[in-house]
């Protein structure tokens, strides 16, 4: 059952929003191996901000993507892609289809 999530905000700097883009694409593969997250979303805002939305069943699920591949590899790319921190906010899901 999803319980809980994570809501993860990204602003590519200028002219890097196709690689943005192409990264967080390329990172369903790794988060199709974590058993602990139930679903998976990369998606687009706007011409320069992106997202990702992921649901868990329990806290160590949340906490094992945290701490996960994908976390670290955004990690190491923030600085080349990102114009700001990637905004991360867990939130508790209320109802869900």
């Amino acid at each position: 059952m999803k319980k809980l999530g994570l809501l993860v905000r990204l602003e590519a700097k200028a002219g890097k929003e196709k690689s943005v883009e192409e990264f967080i694409k390329s990172a369903l593969p790794l988060a199709n191996e974590e058993a602990g997250t139930i679903t998976w979303y990369a998606f687009r805002i706007d011409a320069s901000t992106f997202g990702i939305f992921d649901t868990f069943s329990d806290e160590e699920g949340r906490e094992a993507h945290l701490g996960g591949k994908i976390a670290k590899a955004l990690m190491e790319n923030a600085a080349e892609l990102l114009a700001a921190a990637p905004k991360i906010e867990p939130i508790n899901i209320l109802a869900a289809k």
